[in-house]
């Protein structure tokens, strides 16, 4: 792979942007657990035997807990996971996702700042992997003050249309050749 295509670095600055990552790494260790998965499922797919079955199994059973998989999984879905998929089930997103914080930024903020918690233990990991039966034990320290509703921080911000600068004739005078 060479390190300088502007298809990946530009996709990679927009996921940076969408998800509130603080550097590439971020997104290197996700895409690396998706690979990992992919990988399992390709050797999997060679692979035949009892012993083949309850690894399937098994990895069938961690996926569909971290709400990747549902349903009746096969491997080809193990292989068309994408890292889209692995990003939203991070605590970051989830954050974002309950209204808990108004931003991906600002939900990183309370993460590593001990405000939030999942099922009453305060994570500090932006990048830990919500689990489908923990989403909903995700909230913020009774402690904290950002547990009131009203705190200025959660408050949704009414964002005003602006309208558009009407163009006077004179902008343009002076401007041109001199």
């Amino acid at each position: 792979m060479h390190p300088w295509q502007r298809a990946r670095i530009e996709k990679e600055k927009e996921i940076l942007h969408a998800y509130g990552l603080k550097n590439k790494k971020e997104i290197w260790k996700m895409d690396s657990k998706r690979k990992s998965f992919a990988d399992q499922a390709k050797r999997l797919i060679a692979a035949k035997g009892a012993q083949a079955e309850k690894e399937q199994s098994l990895l069938f059973d961690r996926l569909t807990r971290l709400g990747l998989l549902s349903g009746s999984p096969r491997l080809d879905d193990v292989l068309s996971l994408t890292l889209e998929d692995v990003m939203n089930r991070r605590l970051q997103s989830v954050v974002v996702k309950k209204g808990i914080a108004r931003s991906m930024k600002q939900a990183r903020q309370f993460i590593t700042h001990q405000h939030v918690t999942i099922g009453g233990k305060p994570i500090t990991t932006p990048s830990y992997l919500v689990p489908i039966t923990d989403e909903e034990s995700v909230g913020i320290v009774q402690s904290s003050s950002l547990s009131s509703v009203e705190h200025p921080e959660r408050v949704p911000i009414q964002k005003k249309a602006k309208k558009p600068r009407p163009v006077k004739r004179n902008d343009f005078k002076g401007r041109g050749r001199r």
